[in-house]
């Protein structure tokens, strides 16, 4: 067991009611999973105030309380221990009770709306091939030297991720990269960790129905890499318009990497096409099998974090060269009679589904009919539905409205949502389908000899969330299954 006040150590304490020298089984900030000898922290979430649930924590066996504000009850056999932040008071206290793991590994975080998971998820898969046992902290998955551990979360809370990185450590792992969301970071899922760096890949419209403002999205993004120590380094996508805010108040060591600005690491686009990229990058060329510009800002981002670990230019820049793209990511079939292209992607935001329209524009023949399915989550930013479906509009040929995960809404109206957003010419090139599977196939009927179909938003999800229930759905493999049907 850890004792109390080992377990507080750099937490903001601003009163104690009782004895800190106490022992101490487990942490916990939900009091449904309280046991004997517990600490519980209470917690203000987003539905719920864990203030609310101190009582219940005690019943169930909690001996010590940390919480922003005294009971009305004080029981003399409990110890209270008031925090100025308790949300960052459990993140310190889950990084010392696992005995600060991310101190004793190379951690390097990665935020930004879109390639988080790609590039966290090559730079796992580049470090392996360079011979390092590394971890992986995805949306997709969450991976110890080879060993796949299911995600719930783009971040897990503080007490799951020190308990992974403890993991990690454990297997020997000496790098660790990690998706870093902005409701991680507003919520300070990762206090108390240290990363050895931190990567900001872009910032557009997403998840203004948590931060309300795009403002406060992008002070939540630099909040990372305020909190970064003189020792970590810092790298911003330097052609991004908010790349260089994030690097405005840091202590770490700051680079950039670009395409088109100026920059410590930049990088230049030769030829892309369905084949993949060609690219040049510090004088050396290099041909990769991902595909489109947004996969170079990764790359570069990829490259970048290599170099400033250490790894050798033309070894990494080798590795880079086969490695592919993360599940779900510009992630493409094409059928062997009809050679119909079907790209599955995650584009799930205005600008993530503009750059892959605009990457399928840019190496397209121009001869193909391009059909693109989209849907929009329900329970999310309801104002980014009428954008998405005003993008597919203007660069496709013809558009499926369909359902995402509608989670508790209709997703009929999800989709009138959407229709909102279409102007009359627009809506004569665009069908709606509610049934995913259903527009899937409509898409691959419709679709002629070397068309090009994509079906967005999904992604690496395996599964379509309806009124609670997750229910088995795989978009690749949908379109797989059909276009091989209807090509018998």
């Amino acid at each position: 067991m850890n004792k109390l006040k080992d377990i507080l150590y750099k937490t903001a304490i601003t009163q104690t009611v009782g004895s800190t020298d106490i022992d101490i089984a487990q942490i916990q900030f939900d009091s449904r999973k309280v046991s004997s000898n517990d600490v519980f922290v209470a917690t203000r979430g987003v539905s719920a105030d864990g203030h609310q649930y101190i009582q219940k924590a005690i019943d169930l066996g909690a001996v010590a309380i940390v919480c922003e504000t005294l009971p009305e009850s004080i029981q003399n056999n409990i110890s209270f221990v008031v925090v100025k932040d308790s949300a960052m008071a459990l993140g310190i206290m889950a990084s010392n009770y696992y005995g600060n793991p991310s101190e004793k590994l190379s951690l390097v975080g990665i935020t930004g709306t879109n390639g988080k998971t790609s590039t966290a998820t090559i730079l796992y898969r580049l470090f392996t091939e360079l011979g390092h046992r590394v971890g992986l902290i995805s949306t997709v998955e969450n991976i110890i030297c080879g060993t796949i551990i299911p995600s719930t979360h783009t971040t897990p809370d503080a007490i799951q991720l020190n308990a992974l990185l403890a993991q990690m450590l454990e297997s020997g792992c000496s790098y660790c990269f990690m998706e870093v969301s902005s409701h991680a970071i507003h919520q300070h899922r990762i206090a108390g960790a240290r990363f050895t760096g931190a990567v900001f890949t872009n910032i557009t419209h997403d998840h203004l129905d948590y931060h309300k403002t795009f403002k406060a999205y992008i002070e939540a993004k630099k909040m990372f890499f305020d909190h970064l120590d003189k020792n970590a380094f810092a790298i911003t996508n330097a052609d991004d318009k908010n790349g260089l805010v994030m690097l405005q108040n840091t202590s770490a060591k700051k680079y950039s990497y670009s395409l088109k600005s100026p920059s410590d690491f930049k990088g230049k686009i030769l030829e892309n096409s369905f084949e993949g990229l060609v690219m040049q990058i510090d004088n050396e060329e290099l041909h990769c099998r991902l595909i489109g510009e947004f996969n170079a800002y990764n790359i570069l981002a990829i490259y970048a974090t290599a170099k400033l670990l250490g790894a050798d230019k033309i070894q990494s820049l080798a590795i880079i060269s086969k490695l592919q793209s993360a599940t779900g990511r510009f992630d493409y079939i094409v059928s062997p009679i009809s050679k119909i292209i079907g790209i599955v992607d995650y584009a799930h935001t205005p600008d993530a589904l503009q750059k892959v329209l605009e990457t399928i524009q840019g190496i397209r023949k121009g001869n193909e009919t391009l059909y693109t399915i989209v849907g929009c989550g329900g329970d999310r930013d309801t104002s980014k539905r009428p954008i998405m479906a005003q993008v597919a509009a203007e660069l496709s040929n013809k558009i499926i409205l369909t359902s995402d995960n509608p989670r508790s809404e209709e997703p009929e109206m999800i989709i009138k949502e959407m229709e909102a957003g279409l102007n009359p010419i627009q809506k004569k090139k665009t069908i709606s389908i509610t049934d995913r599977k259903e527009a899937i196939r409509t898409a691959c009927m419709m679709a002629q000899e070397g068309d090009i179909i994509l079906i967005a938003g999904k992604g690496h999800e395996t599964y379509q969330e309806i009124k609670g229930t997750k229910y088995p759905f795989d978009d690749k493999s949908i379109l797989a299954i059909t276009l091989k049907e209807l090509e018998k």
